[in-house]
């Protein structure tokens, strides 16, 4: 039996390692040349120390209390030299990837779609090489090379880990470099090379409600996490806490891949949505912006973990609402995209 453990490192690198049966992450971790920082790996110096955020697994009782304290412990704190998984786990370790001798991803493929969903998004959709060389936490974003250019830029997949094509929402941006070329130049079978997985706005495991906030293309990690959560219900691990989508854009006619959230709707028993367009001369049910439909059924008066992701008005507009409302989530992950840059994530 093997696990997959996460390293997310803080400069948003993220690296797959596989971790045998009864062997410490640490010990994995240097098999396949990830040098994790360490000095004694004898459960003494607490060198190691990382947070694990989810997964299970066994630390024994041969490390000492100055290396990991009782109280660091029940915070999810380990030493990476003692920690033995039981399940796949994710684990952040408070050092850059370079020091560890790691680096992104690199991996390529072709391009598969390109679909104009509206004046304002674009589907990409890319036939991975190797599928099996990307492994990615729902939510996580990967930088694109843009062919004609020696620019890249940065979105988060709609697709879920393991499927061999990987699909991306792009906002259409009048001059826009990438949009530029998938309006004008794409062709299917275009050879394309990507680089990641990174950030650290993914899926954590589910404990309690959950409140998804999307901004326009912002929609795309969501659908990652919503189809991993199809998965696991199929596997037998479905989730019985409340899931709500709240999904915002300029207008009508900028509302895509609702499709995808009805299916959404069908399979998940606890999951709902809602959509909103901000644009005053529509018609739809639900005008504004989103923070004008949160109210207290979604919010369970603070016992929610949320999800924010969408351009940085909106990420600001609802920091602020929760501020003004003295609502505080149990968690809150959030991230801002701007047209031009990689996103920006904060926890």
């Amino acid at each position: 039996m093997s696990y997959t453990i996460a390293l997310n490192f803080e400069d948003g690198v993220t690296r797959f390692i596989g971790c045998k049966a009864g062997e410490t992450v640490l010990d994995a971790a240097y098999r396949q040349k990830v040098n994790l920082p360490m000095d004694c790996s004898d459960g003494v110096c607490g060198t190691c120390k990382g947070h694990c955020e989810q997964g299970g697994f066994d630390m024994g009782d041969e490390y000492l209390d100055e290396a990991l304290s009782d109280e660091e412990a029940a915070e999810g704190q380990v030493l990476t030299c003692q920690m033995v998984p039981s399940s796949d786990c994710v684990i952040q370790i408070p050092v850059a990837s370079s020091l560890c001798k790691t680096a992104v991803g690199k991996l390529e493929g072709s391009v598969a779609v390109v679909e104009q969903l509206s004046e304002d998004s674009i589907e990409l959709g890319i036939d991975l090489d190797d599928e099996a060389a990307l492994a990615f936490l729902p939510g996580q974003y990967i930088h694109i090379d843009v062919p004609g250019s020696d620019q890249h830029r940065s979105y988060s997949f709609s697709s879920k880990p393991g499927d061999r094509r990987a699909t991306f929402l792009i906002r259409n941006i009048p001059n826009g470099v990438m949009s530029g070329y998938l309006t004008e130049r794409a062709q299917v079978g275009d050879r394309l090379a990507l680089t990641g997985p990174m950030g650290s706005f993914y899926l954590r495991e589910i404990k309690r409600p959950v409140l998804m906030l999307a901004g326009g293309t912002g929609l795309a990690p969501f659908l990652s996490m919503l189809e991993l959560l199809v998965q696991k219900k199929a596997e037998g691990e479905a989730n019985e806490q409340p899931i709500h989508l709240i999904y915002g854009v300029n207008k009508d006619d900028h509302l895509v891949k609702v499709d995808a959230l009805e299916y959404f709707a069908k399979e998940l028993p606890n999951f709902t949505y809602s959509t909103v367009v901000m644009d005053e001369a529509s018609e739809h049910p639900r005008k504004g912006y989103v923070t004008h439909h949160m109210d207290g059924e979604v919010l369970h008066d603070g016992d929610i973990d949320v999800y924010l992701c969408g351009p940085p008005p909106m990420v600001d507009a609802v920091l602020k609402h929760f501020d003004k409302e003295g609502i505080v989530p149990q968690s809150f992950h959030y991230e801002k995209f701007t047209p031009n840059q990689a996103p920006k994530e904060a926890l």
